[in-house]
């Protein structure tokens, strides 16, 4: 089973994803992304979630898409599982126009 990891080992590994931030409870991320673009966006993390097994939150806006990653299985913490997720999310974001 996966295991929480501390706030700093948080930090730690999103030091070098762009954008992202964390509460200590989920990591998140904002994206600048034309409406269109943003909902094939949606799609392409939709098909990342379900590559992994493990699924996030992510909500399609005017001009934005939201994530927000925590495992419900460790009570909304963060786990090694869910930085995988945001590494994958980060590597498809350029090919959408998502900055």
């Amino acid at each position: 089973m996966a295991e929480a990891l501390s706030a700093e080992q948080i930090e730690e590994r999103i030091g070098g994803l762009n954008g992202w931030s964390t509460d200590g409870r989920r990591i998140t991320r904002s994206y600048a992304v034309p409406h269109i673009q943003g909902a094939a966006f949606i799609v392409h993390i939709a098909a990342i979630q379900n590559d992994l097994g493990h699924h996030s939150e992510a909500t399609l806006g005017y001009k934005t898409v939201q994530v927000s990653i925590s495992s419900s299985d460790l009570g909304g913490y963060v786990a090694e599982h869910d930085i995988e997720l945001a590494r994958r999310i980060e590597a498809a974001a350029p090919a959408h126009g998502a900055i």
